[in-house]
């Protein structure tokens, strides 16, 4: 599902502003632009000399790309993206935002144990977007796509008031079963792989005056984030119960398994791993950085739960454990026995 921390940000940018890269002063009117150039040169510019993987039998230039699908079931994701609401060009360069395009639908894929196998991606733009932001989108969206061990098969440009991409993920469950939500059981161990809090921390820091210096980690966590793409496919292998991936907030997508699988997750705080760059980050805004671990989305971490102690791959780390549901059936996820208070994580269409 796709995560957006931009919602407070309600500057209103001009159409300059909207299509400059950061720091860029005035270099639009002398370049050149989607309309002065067509769809098809924005296509082939996006397309030339990339390389497909083995998976894609017929890649970009016919009507319909050809994905193999080994063992007949392709899992299918898919996210858009907003300016304004899902990124913001002043903060991020357009090669970051086609990376964070990519990887909040390549953890989708990966949260269910499968392996990506293909990226559609589609447009919409300014009529008078400068051809070097398409460019760095597509620069972008190839770099993650590789990352996440695939490619961009296909896709649309279309004029439009806004920036808009709309991405769709191919994946290969390669044989097995996936890995759904609701297969958590009470005595599983909840885990983690990735990172938690990160993203959250550099919107905080994003969002204020506060002097920034020294906190690159989590401010690049925030427009590029790093999902553990084959942590999926591993834990898959090993047999995990439930996964999801970590786009609205830990406690939130937590939330999500145990009402899928109808028990109660019940997370310890002692052993979620604060690092040195969210602490320091918290004590400039003056906040508690365990709050960006349970509730900040946008990493794009992978959770779940596994059958014992043994099942659980050396990448993924062990956080709880997975409980009887009980009478209280509002008290889903818990932290320490108890219910979080505050909120629990992003939700698309809540009040600003």
């Amino acid at each position: 599902m796709c995560s957006a921390r931009v919602r407070r940000a309600r500057t209103a940018f001009s159409r300059r502003n909207i299509i400059d890269d950061p720091g860029t002063e005035s270099a639009v009117d002398t370049e050149r632009t989607v309309a002065q150039v067509g769809e098809f040169e924005v296509i082939s510019r996006a397309v030339a000399d990339r390389v497909q993987p083995p998976s894609t039998i017929l890649g970009p230039g016919d009507d319909a790309a050809v994905v193999a699908a080994p063992d007949g079931r392709i899992a299918v994701s898919t996210d858009m993206l907003v300016h304004g609401r899902h990124f913001r060009l002043d903060w991020s360069s357009p090669v970051q935002i086609g990376r964070k395009a990519i990887a909040q639908n390549g953890a989708d894929i990966a949260a269910m144990g499968a392996r990506c196998s293909g990226f559609l991606v589609s447009l919409g733009c300014p009529a008078d977007t400068p051809l070097r932001v398409t460019d760095g989108l597509n620069e972008g969206m190839w770099l993650e796509a590789v990352a996440a061990g695939s490619a961009i098969v296909g896709g649309d440009v279309v004029q439009s008031p806004d920036l808009v991409i709309s991405v769709t993920a191919l994946g290969d469950l390669q044989g097995r079963a996936p890995v759904l939500r609701s297969g958590a059981r009470v005595g599983d161990l909840i885990a983690y792989a990735g990172r938690l809090g990160w993203s959250a921390a550099g919107l905080a820091l994003l969002l204020t005056d506060t002097d920034r210096t020294g906190h690159d980690a989590v401010l690049d966590a925030h427009r590029v984030p790093v999902p553990p793409y084959r942590a999926g496919v591993g834990a898959a292998e090993a047999g995990a119960t439930s996964l999801t991936d970590v786009s609205d907030g830990l406690l939130s997508d937590l939330g999500h398994i145990a009402d899928a699988s109808n028990v109660r997750m019940d997370i310890d705080p002692e052993l979620l791993d604060i690092p040195a760059e969210l602490r320091s980050a918290a004590t400039v805004m003056g906040v508690d950085p365990l709050d960006w671990v349970l509730t900040g989305g946008e990493d794009h971490a992978l959770v779940g739960t596994f059958g014992n102690q043994g099942a659980v791959p050396a990448e993924w780390t062990v956080i709880g454990r997975v409980e009887h549901l009980g009478d209280d059936r509002a008290s889903r996820v818990t932290v320490d026995g108890r219910v979080h208070s505050g909120r629990s994580g992003w939700t698309s269409f809540e009040s600003e």
